[in-house]
């Protein structure tokens, strides 16, 4: 079975390469490890020549001339992926470091699984041991009208509908029938897009209790805006409501994005009326401009509705 890696980073150097380390140990072997690095500025290409990664034959590391998000970079790296005609593709970010044997077990997962299957989702941890980027399982009834998402746990494999792209192994035939991510999107949302996307036009999707990897961010709880200390990441609270909305509507439908919306109005009001609340009109602010951005269409509209074409174009 032949695997391509895809690994997106920006100005994180020294857990990119502990992330390509711990790719390089696995004791499944890769075919090609692609490096999309979002224009990094804090030496990230002469740590890794320093470190003798560039001379690696595997690895193949592409810099752009701008930071476009997460969103865009998995965007531009599946894209190029296409061209090494892999069976499966395994795509992570830079703080994401997979014990040695977590590919191996993705794949002899599958043995187990019938049917199609659009993605498989490793079990993610952060460095103290607390669970993060957990996915959500799949309720959907079957043919006897209950939920089968426990079909295979005898095997420690749950069936789910969306997963962050925090290693996820990615069949080769789902990405041509659905398309790439939405580069528009920038930053959060785009892998509950993509994943939901999968699941609905093309197969299930499973999480496999034995392939572990150890997530390094500094925040190891949900993000939230209400919480967010750094003031330098509130903008990007933008892009959480205005793509959270877009998916809602789109996977959960009309009712569901409106309770969504309800909520950030109410939580927005909350903001600004806590007293303990830093940046709070920041904050405020930023809320109603997601959702402004959303009903106003203010995103690459266009390319969204043409999501499932592989070579859709989008802006920037």
């Amino acid at each position: 079975m032949k695997i391509v890696a895809v690994v997106v980073t920006y100005n994180r150097k020294e857990l990119l390469l502990e992330c390509i380390q711990a790719i390089l140990n696995q004791t499944y072997k890769l075919e090609k490890v692609i490096v999309i690095d979002n224009n990094s500025n804090d030496g990230t290409y002469e740590c890794l020549k320093d470190n003798n990664i560039l001379k690696k034959e595997l690895i193949e590391y592409k810099k752009l001339d701008k930071n476009i998000g997460g969103a865009g970079g998995f965007y531009e790296g599946m894209k190029h992926s296409l061209d090494y005609n892999f069976d499966w593709l395994w795509i992570m970010d830079d703080d994401t470091i997979p014990k040695e044997n977590c590919l191996e077990n993705l794949v002899n997962s599958l043995g187990f699984i019938e049917g199609k299957v659009s993605y498989l989702a490793s079990t993610v941890y952060g460095m103290s041991g607390e669970f993060m980027n957990v996915p959500l399982i799949n309720t959907s009834p079957s043919d006897s009208g209950y939920p089968d998402w426990y079909k295979y746990l005898n095997n420690g494999i749950v069936k789910i509908k969306e997963a962050t792209f925090v290693s996820l192994l990615i069949n080769s035939d789902a990405i041509k029938k659905v398309g790439l991510p939405i580069k528009d999107y920038f930053i959060w949302g785009d892998d509950t897009e993509y994943t939901l996307r999968l699941n609905k036009y093309y197969g299930s999707s499973y999480l496999v209790g034995n392939s572990v990897v150890i997530h390094k961010r500094k925040i190891a709880k949900n993000l939230t805006l209400k919480e967010e200390e750094n003031c330098n990441r509130l903008k990007f609270h933008y892009y959480m409501v205005r793509n959270n909305l877009i998916n809602q509507n789109t996977y959960y439908g009309l009712q569901k994005m409106l309770i969504f919306l309800i909520k950030k109005q109410l939580e927005s009001f909350e903001i600004l009326f806590s007293l303990k609340s830093k940046n709070r009109i920041k904050k405020f602010l930023t809320i109603h401009k997601g959702i402004f951005a959303y009903l106003l269409r203010k995103y690459d509209y266009k390319a969204f509705k043409n999501r499932l074409d592989v070579n859709v174009k989008y802006k920037g």
